[in-house]
């Protein structure tokens, strides 16, 4: 395995947010989301559920279910849009608590990069809104600071 220079496996998962919580259980939650570029835009979501969070679009993979069939099944349920994916872009964890599933999670969440295809309709989930915004004001508009890193990468 490689090493990178704090002596980690290269392919060491990194932990944004805050820490896990001494003696909490967290369930551990795959997920996938995609930074969806048009030009100088990026698509994302506002999700006002128990709170208002600016996100990456995507979400978890249900059991028995690939990244990237997930992925294409989140976007289209948050934002209406169908998309093209181009690549994985890699992936970080992140330990919080879920109230709309009422559960502790870990978030495994795989970030790709794709392209917006076609508005299809308009979001089938409540209280997803999808937005478009620069590039560049993205990471200081995202919520989590695990889609703000990757988003700037293309600021």
């Amino acid at each position: 395995m490689n090493r990178n220079a704090k002596g980690q496996g290269a392919n060491a998962m990194k932990r944004t947010g805050l820490p896990p919580e001494k003696g909490q259980y967290y369930q551990r939650r795959p997920g996938a989301y995609v930074i969806l570029l048009k030009g100088d835009l990026v698509l994302i979501t506002h999700q006002l559920a128990s709170t208002s969070e600016f996100q990456l679009p995507g979400g978890g993979i249900d059991p028995g279910e690939s990244p990237a069939p997930a992925l294409h099944r989140e976007v289209f349920e948050e934002t209406g849009w169908r998309m093209r994916l181009d690549r994985r872009l890699g992936f970080y964890r992140r330990f919080t608590f879920m109230p709309e599933y009422d559960m502790w999670a870990e978030k495994i969440c795989t970030i790709y990069l794709g392209q917006p295809t076609m508005q299809l309709s308009a979001p089938l989930e409540e209280g997803h809104t999808p937005l478009w915004v620069h590039r560049s004001d993205a990471p200081d508009i995202l919520t989590n600071s695990g889609d703000a890193e990757f988003m700037n990468w293309f600021a």
